[in-house]
């Protein structure tokens, strides 16, 4: 995901042209309406939920008493530009090893569990259980500059049973004036006990043209095809522009596969492949329901391949994407997934009709 931490929108400054403006009535809404010392984020992911709670932070810590607290962060007094700078001694951003540089916050505030290990151990996805803890020492001492500390958790499903279990703990029991924000694409994915403890924020997917017009000034061409490539999630329609996936090559994707040409995904990670094939999945088999696709064009998909070989082709690039993490040889793995889907997306013999759908090999 495209963020960039420090830098959500600022009520009343000025902005840069990464910021968010889909944010501002969202951010405004909260700082009047949630006043609970912890606030659980969610809504789909690659739609601002860090960012919004970095602007929440900055409000709430934001030192300009000449205005209400919906209209800050002011962006220029001095806890608005060390938090900007990634040095406010009140905030305490927690992510997982592996996603620190993404997010533009490896400054080491986040997890503080690899010292000592020279850098050898692989970056851990979760949030584990020392890097809580020390986000609990954080907040039971004296806030620095008087406002309180706040905590920020993101993804807050990455923490591991054990992390959850001592995080439940500070929130049933909250020290002193610290504040949490928890961040979630997957709150199914926390526990019930910690979402029952925490006031909901939902942000939804952003109105298309809003999205559209940013990715635009993102230097994104044809915006709209690779909103729908990202399920209307403008960050991640972003990350696939800078990963070099532009809209014809998006568009050109579901006949690629549906000859078996494996090499569409060359370099792709196995994560990103199995995400792109289940989107073409999807949307050939809501074709082949009668109903209407959502990550392509109608016309760039073959209406009449069989069902039945479609759900075999879903369950095997669900199996796959559970397992992600296993040592996958990946261009194997793609490959086969590839000739799988080649197979799944063929007219069958009995149903092709002349100058229908796709120019389809139906031989195999």
């Amino acid at each position: 995901m495209s963020a960039r931490g420090g830098e959500a929108p600022e009520q009343g400054g000025a902005g840069d042209d990464r910021e968010l403006p889909w944010l501002a009535a969202p951010l405004r809404h909260t700082l009047e309406t949630r006043q609970a010392h912890a606030l659980l984020i969610h809504g789909p992911g690659g739609v601002g939920q860090f960012e919004l709670a970095l602007a929440l932070a900055k409000g709430w810590l934001c030192e300009a008493n000449d205005r209400p607290l919906v209209d800050r962060p002011c962006g220029r007094c001095a806890s608005c530009k060390l938090q900007a700078a990634r040095s406010h001694p009140d905030l305490l951003v927690l992510v997982p090893e592996a996603l620190r540089e993404s997010l533009g916050w490896d400054l080491g505030g986040g997890e503080g569990d690899d010292a000592g290990e020279g850098g050898k151990r692989k970056p851990s996805k979760e949030i584990r259980v020392e890097a809580v803890r020390a986000a609990i020492a954080f907040a039971t001492t004296t806030s620095a500059r008087g406002l309180g500390k706040v905590v920020v958790v993101h993804p807050a499903e990455r923490m591991n049973e054990i992390a959850a279990s001592a995080f439940l703990k500070t929130l049933e029991e909250p020290a002193g004036d610290a504040r949490f924000l928890l961040c979630s694409a997957a709150p199914g994915g926390l526990l019930p006990t910690i979402r029952s403890r925490c006031q909901e924020v939902v942000l939804p997917v952003p109105p298309a043209r809003d999205a559209e017009t940013w990715l635009t000034r993102q230097g994104v061409a044809q915006p709209g095809v690779l909103l729908a490539a990202s399920g209307g999630q403008p960050q991640e329609a972003l990350e696939l522009a800078e990963r070099g996936i532009d809209a014809k090559y998006w568009l050109a994707l579901p006949q690629r596969i549906a000859v078996g040409d494996a090499t569409a995904l060359q370099g792709w990670s196995l994560p990103s492949a199995v995400d792109a094939l289940q989107k073409i999945c999807h949307d050939t088999a809501s074709l082949a329901c009668g109903g209407a696709p959502r990550y392509f064009p109608r016309d760039r998909l073959n209406g009449d391949a069989d069902l039945g070989a479609l759900l075999r082709w879903s369950r095997e690039l669900g199996r796959v994407a559970a397992e992600v993490d296993h040592p996958w040889g990946v261009d194997l793995a793609i490959e086969s997934l590839v000739g799988q889907g080649r197979e799944a997306l063929k007219t069958p013999r009995s149903r092709g009709r002349s100058g229908e759908g796709l120019s389809l090999n139906s031989t195999g």
